[in-house]
């Protein structure tokens, strides 16, 4: 057995901390930095790239923070404990897998480890790999902590079938390789090899491909098959140089970000080379530094790559309920921890220090970070040139709000949200969007947005109408024709244009008006036949004192600059003195802004994170590769240069 493999014991704390593969405490709330544990990686194939990556080998936790992992570690394997597992078929391990595993830990041994050999539903179509299935890229990720973490707990014949498996399956790139009887593929709907064709599920999402790449790799690692290794080697190199230097694709998915976490679990855990265990720590640094920027006591906000709608609600997100288990901070447990934490109780990573103080906020206020993101695809061919994307996110002492410009529309994006401070539930969501319904996630066609600070302008044609999100406790009140929306300890201003007055709306949806049952939702409709849209402010105490001194503020001392509407143009001075400006732009939907007086040249603002006053809290320019975090007396940095 490998010394990363953790030995299974009788409860679940010795599990959790004396295994061999648990993380080094120390007293002191310091962070390792690059020192000899740094593992440099070079590739210098002929055509390659070379990559560098510097990153610690491990990052030091508090005895304090890990008993409070080990807390939520507790709660969430009892909550998993004794369920029913489901099945094999297709892609069902996805569930079924780490269901098991849980039960496994919850100390029902036998019942799980019969379920996670039994012989697979669709055997048949796996005889080239004994059986295993070796296809699906959401089982690969169970397959693969079956076998590494849980092996010795398996039948020593049954864990041979699946080393022989693999041995066949990694012989040659599995990726692209005719299946023994489907051959490329019938096509049509579905993702099934019959469909598909293959050895191997080929679908490139980031999660997808990371739990293909980081399998294939490690099964050729582990049965001698180096020409793919090194090939899968380079794969990864390529993979994690692209997040240092332009970003991810699937960037801050509230549903899948976790996914593609925890594939990269598998990756620095089971590992055999250092230098692709350096890679993977490289890799789970910088996506617990991208989750931990989104998250707010248990919440996920901001703009977000493929969203569902689910998200706008505490614990509302995949991604919430799972980096909840290493950031907590949150005002009650979660309620529905996802299957993925599986692989973060059983890992031997944690997060940074100071990654985890920058997820609880524990960093100067206010600030704002400018921020870019790639196209989805960004390995396609000049699809790094430039970002697709530019985020605007503000952290204030009681609210973030993030919001995103682009050059075109884009149908699984949420293009704003405002999380803010609540007592109770943790955070408080306002939310906005156009279209039909409700708050749904989507950038419609003719949305352009521009944010400076506590302010934003969003002006589109006036074709749509808009929909506000906002908490039920909320008090909503119209002064002067100001839309005054007061939460628990931020206040919001809203000056309508081109719109009638709202009104509450009902979500046809069931599913979704439960998971929103909490929170109202106000439908403006757009008036006049050429632009519509509002701005916005956000006070809260630290700058305006009370909530009345905001609403006079806003009325005596806001400007709404209206006479160039005609001509796309908004103007709008803030009841702060600062001012905002938002153009359209007819070449493309990424509009003018103009910041207190100084034109925003979106073509000088490539950074992947950039805050406007210095580099605090967390800076990485592009294509640079040096992931700077600094949050309160805790720091980071890690470094990937050459993609």
């Amino acid at each position: 057995m490998r010394s990363l493999q953790l030995r299974i014991l009788t409860t679940l704390l010795p599990l959790l901390t004396a295994a061999s593969c648990a993380p080094t405490t120390s007293s002191k709330p310091e962070l390792a930095t690059p020192t000899p544990q740094t593992k440099q990686i070079r590739q210098n194939q002929q055509n390659s790239p070379e990559i560098s990556v510097s990153v610690p080998l491990e990052n030091q936790w508090t005895p304090e923070l890990e008993a409070e992992f080990q807390q939520r570690a507790k709660q969430i394997i009892a909550y998993h404990a004794n369920s029913n597992y489901g099945n094999t078929h297709g892609e069902n391990e996805k569930r079924s897998y780490p269901k098991a595993m849980f039960d496994f830990l919850a100390g029902n041994r036998d019942k799980a480890i019969s379920f996670l050999q039994q012989e697979d539903i669709q055997a048949e179509d796996n005889r080239h790999t004994q059986g295993i299935d070796y296809y699906y890229a959401f089982t690969l990720k169970g397959q693969i902590r079956k076998y590494f973490f849980f092996g010795e707990n398996l039948d020593p014949a049954y864990k041979q079938r699946m080393f022989e498996g693999a041995k066949t399956w990694t012989e040659k790139d599995p990726n692209g390789r005719p299946h023994p009887i489907y051959g490329e593929g019938k096509g049509g709907e579905g993702w099934e090899p019959e469909i598909r064709g293959g050895w191997v599920d080929g679908r490139n999402t980031d999660g997808l491909r990371a739990m293909r790449e980081t399998a294939i790799y490690l099964m050729a690692e582990e049965t001698g098959n180096e020409n793919t290794r090194q090939l899968y080697k380079e794969k990864l190199q390529r993979y994690v140089g692209a997040l240092y230097n332009i970003g991810m694709g699937e960037w801050d998915s509230e549903t899948y970000h976790g996914h593609t976490f925890a594939a990269y679990l598998n990756l620095y855990d089971f590992a055999q080379d250092p230098e692709v265990k350096a890679l993977a720590k490289a890799g789970l640094d910088w996506m617990s530094a991208a989750a931990a920027l989104k998250y707010y006591r248990g919440g996920f906000g901001g703009p977000s790559k493929r969203d569902y709608g689910y998200s706008n609600v505490v614990f509302g997100s995949s991604a919430a309920r799972t980096f909840w288990l290493y950031f907590g901070d949150t005002t009650h447990q979660n309620p529905d921890p996802e299957l993925d934490t599986l692989h973060l109780i059983t890992s031997s990573y944690r997060p940074p220090l100071a990654v985890v103080a920058l997820a609880r906020k524990q960093f100067d206020k206010p600030v704002e970070i400018l921020a870019t993101k790639p196209l989805y695809e960004n390995w396609q061919p000049g699809n790094d040139r430039q970002p697709g994307y530019w985020e605007t996110n503000f952290f204030a002492n009681t609210y973030q709000m993030g919001s995103i410009a682009g050059t075109f529309p884009d149908a699984d994006l949420s293009p704003f949200k405002l999380m803010a401070d609540n007592s109770q539930r943790g955070v408080d969501y306002f939310v906005v969007n156009t279209g039909g319904g409700w708050v749904r996630p989507g950038k419609n066609p003719g949305d352009r947005i521009g944010q400076y600070r506590n302010l934003l302008i969003w002006l589109r044609p006036a074709n749509q109408p808009f929909f506000f999100q906002l908490p039920e406790t909320a008090k909503a009140e119209i002064e002067e024709g100001i839309w005054f929306f007061q939460l628990e300890n931020t206040w919001l201003a809203v000056q309508p244009i081109n719109l009638s007055s709202y009104t509450k709306v009902s979500i046809p949806k069931e599913k979704f008006a439960q998971q929103y049952s909490a929170e109202q939702t106000l439908q403006a409709t757009a008036t006049g036949n050429n632009y519509a849209g509002f701005v916005l402010e956000v006070g809260e105490r630290e700058s305006y004192g009370s909530y009345e001194d905001f609403q006079q503020a806003v009325k005596s001392k806001s400007r709404l600059d209206l006479s160039s509407l005609d001509r796309g143009k908004v103007q709008l001075r803030g009841a702060n003195g600062s001012r905002l400006e938002l153009t359209l732009n007819s070449e493309n939907e990424l509009p003018l802004v103009v910041r207190n007086g100084t034109i925003h040249n979106w073509s000088k603002n490539f950074a992947i994170y950039n805050p406007t006053n210095g580099n605090l809290p967390i800076y990485l320019g592009w294509k640079i590769g040096n992931l700077q975090i600094k949050a309160g007396d805790l720091s980071f940095e890690a470094t990937v240069t050459g993609y």
